[in-house]
């Protein structure tokens, strides 16, 4: 009987034996092949083609130092009962670095909304959340404004012969060139209807000179009729921003009254000519330069 009990036990150490060197077999030829060096000496853990080891080496660093990313953060909630998506953003570009690596909306949707099945974010205890990233990639250049006081030849003049003779439609002076842009001044000699019984002028802004940046413009100017006998010119300042395209005209529908115009005492209609002005005070002139 003893002799029975030492044969049960030394066939047990032999299976235990034999099954512990089939699992180490069995470790070996998963890891083979997948660049995973097997050492006795690490604790592997081997299951459906994936390992776990053990290793010396520090993991490797895909961001270089003093990285930086901006990105457009778009976080959506998942609605299957509506086919729709929940869209949270603030509208603000998102600047990820070492210091700020994580970024999110702290009220995204209340709670009592998103718990509640009748509104469809949870269907089969089961909810979806998804992002859109767009990353905005660092500006190179940039335009620099300048504001110039006073600009070289800022000063223009326009007469306009036979006025008693202009029909009722809107005239244009020459383009003279001011800063970076041309301008022109224009004016409809019968006034612009309304019951305003006055003369107007108006200020426009054209194209550009060459190799200049094509952007909107700050125009301030002092416009004026003159009188050709006295210093009491009649006179507006004028100041906008003026776009890109041309055409975009500022000014004034009543610079005088056609009854103080034709009074020939106060002088501002002398031998059938009027005499406009626009001395151009400050403009905007704009720059590319590096960011």
């Amino acid at each position: 009987m003893d002799n029975q009990k030492w044969s049960l036990w030394f066939i047990f150490l032999a299976f235990l034996f034999i099954t512990s060197s089939s699992a180490e077999f069995l470790i070996q030829q998963v890891t083979e092949g997948r660049g995973t060096e097997y050492n006795s000496s690490y604790r592997l853990v081997a299951n459906l083609g994936v390992t776990r080891v053990l290793r010396e080496e520090r993991p490797s660093r895909s961001l270089p130092y003093g990285w930086e990313v901006n990105i457009d953060l778009k976080l959506f909630v998942h609605n299957p009962k509506l086919c729709k998506y929940l869209s949270v953003t603030d509208g603000f570009v998102k600047r990820y670095n070492d210091a700020k690596k994580e970024w999110g909306y702290g009220q995204s949707i209340p709670l009592s909304t998103f718990y509640n099945t009748n509104e469809g974010y949870i269907e089969g205890d089961t909810c979806g959340f998804g992002a859109e990233i767009l990353i905005v990639n660092p500006v190179q250049q940039q335009e620099k404004v300048t504001f110039i006081s006073n600009p070289p030849d800022n000063v223009f003049t326009w007469k306009i012969l036979r006025f008693s003779n202009l029909e009722d439609k809107y005239y244009y002076s020459d383009s003279f060139l001011v800063g970076d842009r041309y301008w022109i001044l224009g004016f409809n000699p019968k006034g612009v209807g309304g019951g305003l019984q006055a003369l107007p002028i108006f200020f426009y802004a054209q194209g550009f000179k060459t190799n200049a940046v094509a952007t909107n413009t700050w125009g301030a100017v002092n416009l004026r009729l003159k009188n050709q006998r006295t210093s009491n010119h009649k006179q507006i300042y004028s100041a906008a921003w003026y776009p890109i395209r041309t055409g975009y005209g500022v000014g004034v529908y009543t610079i005088i009254t056609f009854a103080e115009l034709n009074d020939a005492s106060k002088g501002y209609l002398v031998n059938d000519a009027i005499i406009f002005e626009a001395e151009v005070v400050k403009v905007s002139v704009t720059n590319i330069v590096s960011a």
